[in-house]
């Protein structure tokens, strides 16, 4: 059996988990993340769980965190669910919107983003944003296209281990 046919502990084919964990250490490795705590777990095909701690850095004037912060988690959850199925380019956000329903203060908020269709050139990923109390907070949709970017051509992206 070739090494990418072998399936690993999570059901998935090995060349499949392998690209999923290059794109945790790509995301890791972006210098926006830096200015963010949070987190990137790619749970399986189509799908992607990111986890980060809203603090008062994040706060517009009245309190609560500002809608940039909703729109990172947002594009980020759906993105990262669409590039589970592109192996070899970096994809491009080309539109997102997004629904508030719920003012987030300090503490965790997990964005849940999963791939809805299209899977050559134009990707379409919906996220939801769910708070420490378990309401969603937010939702999102949005539309990625495949880049001339070589996923293999960034410093953060390696399936080497």
């Amino acid at each position: 059996m070739p090494p990418e046919d072998i399936v690993p502990s999570s059901g998935e084919p090995a060349g499949a988990d392998l690209h999923y964990r290059a794109l945790e250490r790509l995301y890791n490795s972006a210098p926006i993340n830096r200015k963010f705590a949070s987190s990137l777990e790619i749970t399986g095909e189509g799908r992607s769980r990111l986890t980060f701690t809203v603090d008062e850095s994040a706060y517009h004037a009245a309190g609560a965190a500002h809608g940039t912060i909703y729109f990172k988690m947002l594009d980020d959850a759906a993105f990262y669910a669409a590039n589970t199925l592109a192996t070899d380019r970096f994809l491009l956000t080309t539109s997102f919107n997004l629904h508030f329903t719920k003012p987030v203060r300090a503490g965790e908020v997990i964005a849940e983003g999963r791939w809805v269709s299209g899977k050559r050139r134009v990707f379409v990923a919906e996220s939801r944003l769910i708070d420490a109390e378990g309401d969603e907070i937010g939702r999102g949709t949005g539309t990625f296209m495949r880049s001339r970017i070589a996923l293999s051509s960034l410093d953060g992206y390696s399936q080497g281990g």
